[in-house]
């Protein structure tokens, strides 16, 4: 069993996450950064799927009741307590208390432990959804989460996911509503940087910069969102949708994000400056 003593700004369970609901307005969830929730679970052996932790800046504090194995992946943060490192398997032994500082770079930090975390699976998945309020709940002090069976596996080793860098731009593709937006303004989504709000959650990252002014005016019927939307609001701002985005929204999607940088999203911190370019030309 693990006892949280303190669960820091946001620490949740999360998984691959629940795909295939959004006829019931239900969004996959899951690891906000995949990559990383998939290098962390690989390091401990496990066999794919299992719960982990997902930490948000920081904060968690855990006591190990029993020995496991464990690994930490995603925004590299120190540990007190006893020092599990980063990108590594790690023994950490009965009764030791663990604090994850904040991390030195990016948001989300991941920690799988051997066998994985064993909580109660919601439509088919032990994600917690902030949104939609599924799974879950978000963890508090004085929860015990209990560990899954070893699964008696090697302990394979990989290079860590990349996190962003402030000179690479981030690859979209022109969206469903990119005719909505004079041909200026498309470019000056890519022109101009836009800076990563604090506001930003596992919802979506929301962006400060030049405004989108959209030529078409009228009200658009609800309809379908991805991970990885790009919406723009009344106000010109853009949201970037991320892994507990609703699945249905009356903004216009001017782009989406490549599958492949949509753990830089996640990991973009408050104040972060994200630049993009497009894969296509969204013109036509």
């Amino acid at each position: 069993m693990i006892e949280v003593i303190a669960a820091g700004p946001l620490c949740t369970v999360q998984d691959r996450g629940r795909p295939g609901f959004a006829h019931l307005g239900i969004s996959r969830s899951g690891a906000a950064d995949r990559p990383a929730y998939e290098l962390a679970n690989r390091l401990v052996g496990n066999r794919g799927g299992e719960a982990a932790l997902e930490i948000t800046f920081g904060g968690l504090v855990i006591r190990f009741d029993d020995a496991c194995v464990v690994a930490l992946a995603g925004a590299p943060c120190d540990t007190i307590g006893h020092d599990i490192g980063d990108q590594q398997p790690v023994a950490v032994p009965a009764g030791a208390t663990v604090t994850f500082v904040a991390p030195r770079s990016g948001v989300r930090s991941y920690l799988a432990i051997r066998g994985g975390v064993a909580v109660e699976s919601v439509l088919g998945s032990m994600s917690t959804d902030v949104l939609g309020g599924i799974g879950p709940s978000l963890l508090r002090a004085g929860d015990r989460l209990a560990t899954g069976l070893d699964p008696g596996t090697p302990f394979p080793t990989q290079s860590a996911p990349r996190l962003p860098t402030a000179d690479d731009r981030i690859r979209i593709w022109p969206g469903p509503r990119a005719a909505w937006f004079d041909p200026s303004v498309v470019d000056i989504l890519v022109a101009a940087p836009y800076t990563v709000l604090p506001s930003s959650n596992r919802i979506g990252a929301r962006l400060s910069g030049v405004a989108l002014d959209r030529i078409v005016r009228r009200e658009l019927p609800s309809e379908g969102l991805v991970e990885g939307a790009i919406q723009v609001p009344a106000d010109g701002q853009p949201l970037v949708f991320l892994a507990d985005h609703p699945t249905t929204g009356g903004y216009p999607v001017i782009a989406v994000v490549d599958h492949a940088d949509l753990p830089r999203i996640a990991q973009a911190r408050p104040g972060d400056s994200l630049r993009f370019r497009w894969l296509a030309d969204a013109t036509r």
